[in-house]
Formats: C-alpha cells, sequence, structure tokens
C-alpha cells in the first residue's frame, strides 16, 4: 500500500482543494485535476450511492485521510442516487470512460464479472492475496471463475430482536428467546394480546424484515439454487414452509397484518418500537432506530430460530463491494485505493460510524469493542458480528441471473390462495430449470 505524505506546497494547496470538492458530483476534469496529472498524480474517480447527511461526511473522511496519506494517487469522490448510479456506470463502460471505482450490489458481483462490466482484480493484484482479511462468505461471492471481481466493503445480517418486558409480561424468561420455529410460534401466541377482535400487540409475524426465500434458506443452511445451477425448489419441506408461512397470516387475518405492516413507514409509529410487536426479525443496524427513536425499550437480539434442534441456525446477508469498471484508466492506482478502503483503519472507522458490518472481520472485531457505542449498541454489534457465522448469502447464479422473478409471482398466488403451495413451486421449478438450460 502507498504510504508517503505529501510534502510540496504549492500541490498540497492544489490537493487541499480537490479533497474539499469530495462528495460533490463531478463532470468533466477540473482545472485542480489537471494540475494533479501534470504533476504525476493519477485520479481515480470514485463512485458511491452514499449521499445522506450521516454517511456522506464518513466516505469523504476516509478518501481524504487517503489522499493525505500519499503523494502518488489522488481520489475524487462523486455522489449518485441510489439506482442512478449502475445505470450511469453501464452507460460510462460503453461509452469507454468508466469511473475507476464503484460501490456496487455483491450478490451480482459474479455476473458482472461474468459480463465483462468489471476487471478483474486478481489479474491485478497477483500474487498479493489478500482474501483473508474478509469473512470467507463475503469473498467467495465475489469470485468467477475462481478470480476476484470485487473488494468485499461492508455487510449485513438477519437477527430476531424481542421485547423483553413483554416477555416477562407473560412469564416468559427474557434472556431465553426462542431457538427453534416451534418455541417462536408458542412464544408469539403468548405474546399476542387482544381487545374485542382487535390485535393490541402481535407476538411474531415471520414476513416482516425478511422475505419466503429466508425461511426457506433457514431450513436448509442453504439457497434453493447454486452457482451451477441445480434448482431444489419442489420439495416436500419446502412446501410445508410455505404453508407454515401462510398459516400466520391466516390465523392472524389479512387485515391486522396489512394495517400493522403499515405503521412500518414510522418510525415514531413502529410497531416493535411502541411495543405493539413482540418480537420481529430485522437488519442487525436495526438497532440504530431503537437507539433513536424508542431509548428506553428493553430488548434483546438472538439468532433467528432453527428450523428444530440441531438443524442449525442460518440468518441471510448482503452487503456491497468496491469494484474496477472495465475500461478504467487507472485499474493499478484503483486498487491501491481500494485496498486502503477495505483495511482495518478505514473498515473500524466506517464500523463505529455507521453502526454496519463490515467485511474486514479484523475491524468489525474492533468496532465491536467500541467505547464511542452504547452498552445496548456494543451488545447488539457483538452479536451481529458472532451471527455471522450463520449467516449466508445467495449470489445470482450466472446461469440464472433473473431467477426470483420467476419464483415470486408464483409464491405470491399462493400466498393470495391462488394455487396450493406443491403448485407454486413445482411452476417455480420448471420456469427456473428452464431459464438455466436457456443460459447454459
Amino acid at each position: 500500500m502507498v504510504s508517503w505524505k505529501k510534502t510540496g506546497v504549492a500541490l498540497g494547496g492544489a490537493l487541499l482543494m480537490l479533497s474539499g470538492c469530495a462528495g460533490f458530483t463531478t463532470g468533466d476534469e477540473t482545472e485542480e485535476e489537471t494540475a494533479l496529472e501534470e504533476e504525476g498524480v493519477e485520479i481515480v474517480d470514485f463512485w458511491t450511492f452514499w449521499g445522506s447527511e450521516t454517511r456522506r461526511p464518513i466516505i469523504d473522511k476516509i478518501v481524504a485521510d487517503f489522499n493525505e496519506s500519499q503523494d502518488e494517487i489522488e481520489v475524487v469522490h462523486s455522489y449518485y442516487p441510489w439506482g442512478d448510479i449502475w445505470t450511469k456506470e453501464l452507460a460510462a463502460i460503453g461509452a469507454g470512460d468508466p469511473p475507476d471505482v464503484v460501490i456496487n450490489d455483491i450478490n451480482a458481483t459474479a455476473l458482472r464479472g461474468m459480463e465483462g462490466q468489471a476487471e478483474s482484480l486478481t489479474a491485478i493484484m497477483g500474487n498479493n492475496d489478500i482474501s483473508e482479511r474478509f469473512y470467507p462468505e463475503l469473498w467467495e461471492a465475489t469470485l468467477y471463475e475462481g478470480e476476484s471481481y470485487g473488494l468485499p466493503f461492508n455487510t449485513d445480517t438477519r437477527m430476531l430482536f424481542y421485547n423483553k418486558d413483554a416477555f416477562e409480561e407473560v412469564g416468559l424468561d427474557p434472556e431465553a428467546p426462542p431457538a427453534t420455529w416451534a418455541e417462536l410460534e408458542e412464544f408469539a401466541l403468548m405474546l399476542d394480546e387482544k381487545a374485542g377482535e382487535e390485535y393490541e400487540r402481535i407476538g411474531f409475524y415471520p414476513l416482516w424484515g425478511v422475505g419466503y426465500d429466508v425461511w426457506l434458506t433457514n431450513l436448509n443452511g442453504e439457497n434453493y439454487i447454486d452457482q451451477e445451477g441445480n434448482v431444489s425448489l419442489a420439495t416436500e419441506e419446502n412446501a410445508e414452509v410455505l404453508n407454515w408461512l401462510k398459516s400466520w397470516r391466516d390465523r392472524l387475518g389479512a387485515d391486522t397484518v396489512d394495517s400493522f405492516k403499515a405503521k412500518f413507514e414510522s418510525n415514531q409509529g413502529h410497531p416493535f418500537l411502541s411495543g405493539e410487536l413482540g418480537m420481529m426479525i430485522a437488519n442487525m443496524n436495526f438497532y440504530t432506530q431503537i437507539r433513536d427513536y424508542a431509548p428506553d425499550l428493553n430488548f434483546g437480539v438472538a439468532p433467528i430460530p432453527e428450523y428444530e434442534p440441531g438443524n442449525g441456525f442460518t440468518s441471510w446477508g448482503g452487503g456491497f463491494v468496491a469494484e474496477i469498471p472495465k475500461g478504467s484508466d487507472s485499474p493499478e492506482a484503483a486498487l491501491e485505493f481500494m485496498k486502503y478502503l477495505t483495511d482495518v483503519e478505514a473498515q473500524t472507522y466506517w464500523a463505529v460510524q455507521n453502526f454496519d458490518i463490515v467485511a474486514n472481520r479484523e475491524a468489525a472485531e474492533l468496532a465491536a469493542q467500541s467505547e464511542e457505542f452504547s452498552e445496548d449498541g456494543r451488545m447488539v454489534y457483538e452479536a451481529g458480528t458472532e451471527n455471522m457465522e450463520h449467516t449466508i448469502l445467495t449470489p445470482v447464479p450466472t446461469v440464472a441471473p433473473d431467477f426470483y422473478t420467476l419464483v415470486n409471482p408464483e409464491v405470491d398466488e399462493f400466498l393470495l390462495g391462488e394455487q396450493t403451495a406443491e403448485e407454486a413451486l413445482q411452476n417455480a421449478q420448471e420456469a427456473v430449470e428452464a431459464l438455466v438450460e436457456q443460459n447454459q
């Protein structure tokens, strides 16, 4: 990693002016950039979607710190809104003028490698393997035919949040959350509270916070379609899972489920924060909403219950990578910045400031002990890092990139009562298998 400090007075002034612009969308090359290039400094255009009041200053500081750490590379950070950034990136690749580094979805990294939209980092790194710094699941998600096309940046993990006071109120041990699906259902029924025909509190609903696919993953500890295109949807066990999920809606009633769901849009009216929901599954950083909007809530966190004793805990995660778009003018310089971005110092800073689980394992472990977190914050963050052991990713199979568009409508029809679970799964199985055959 480059580590020289900037020393030139004139050059330092130009760099200070340029780094002060970090975070603003750039168009044509600026005079400062031109001056830097004439001094032999490589410009690295870095695109992110982090434009919020919280995240923008954090990524800008990391960029500024990198720029001040050496005098050969100057990173210019540009912000584009979520969604727009990747449309613009593909257009820039097509025009032969892409950015040098872009933040992108981890689960489609291999697909972009296959489609020639990203540079092979393995080819650029050579023997300088840094895979050990990352959680293995994250690194593996970046690989296509054995080569990496992105460096993992951050990730997440789903956990069970539960209301300890509600547990005590109904005679449950607040230090003993449900460990199996059967206990989850038992506890939920105890936590349900009605006034007449109206629910004042719902114990749990399995499709708030996660989708049906996470429950199918929880059942087997793996996705129902693997990277080779083997599909395992139409199984008796999967049908049982779908019927189990539907039974919750049938018991509570569609009107109750829909009315409670509408409250999730409001932080103040969120049913878990208000005490109207006893348990819910959420991303680990849901804690920040508790911290900001329900600071007195007495809560706990635990792994998502396992299917049955001995089945194993399984959670689902996603995340983002830093990658070099195909056709970058400065791939080696881009990689130097990406290595800095994913090393311990930058990753620990990002983790603590954003309450994110970062991809660098050492940084995540350091963040879990941060004195900047409250006692509850450290408890949740440490539980989240421990949950990474049970967390899997579901990378998009390169032989079936749009498989979910075939599966989701079938499951939706089942949940609406328009077909059986077996019919939905068989239809989805056949459709995805046809897609795989078409692409192989």
